[in-house]
């Protein structure tokens, strides 16, 4: 069974199909080829393979050099890091001992005042005494020595005459 639209080579392929393959091999066409290749290699090889590789290879060291620095900033980083939290340890254990001293300074004024304001105001409740005492002792007196007036006077209004 032939097809009438198929070109001449595909001649080939249909008779392989159907049992034995046909292979012409051309020399000259094979040496060309080869050639061409070798010239292809000996032109591209300086004006675009060399080129390409060292880009690659400028660009890898590039990210090795990068990365390097980067590892190393992330070193130093760490050192600074733990720089930063000793000192920010040794500040807030300044910090906590100066509170705290300051906390047992206010304590020991607040004592010293509150002993003050005792102190004053026992001389107060004392000087009030004393001075209630010594009202109290005038008073008495006066009203003693008002009594025997005011006796006699009651008795004379009593008796309704004059008592001596």
């Amino acid at each position: 069974m032939t097809l009438p639209s198929l070109s001449l080579g595909t001649a080939p392929l249909l008779n392989a199909a159907g049992g034995a393959v046909e292979v012409d091999i051309n020399p000259t066409l094979v040496l060309m080829q080869l050639g061409l290749v070798a010239v292809l290699m000996l032109i591209l090889k300086p004006m675009l393979f060399d080129p390409l590789l060292s880009v690659f290879e400028k660009r890898e060291r590039m990210v090795e050099g990068t990365l390097k620095e980067a590892r190393e900033l992330d070193d130093k980083a760490a050192d600074l890091k733990l720089k930063v939290d000793a000192e920010l340890d040794k500040v807030i254990k300044v910090a906590a001992e100066e509170r705290d001293k300051a906390r047992s300074e206010a304590a020991r004024r607040d004592a010293e005042a509150l002993a003050k304001t005792r102190a004053e105001t026992a001389a107060i409740l004392d000087t009030g005494r004393r001075e209630l005492a010594a009202e109290a002792t005038t008073l008495e007196t006066a009203l003693r020595n008002e009594v025997n007036t005011l006796s006699r006077d009651v008795a004379s209004r009593v008796l309704g005459r004059e008592v001596s």
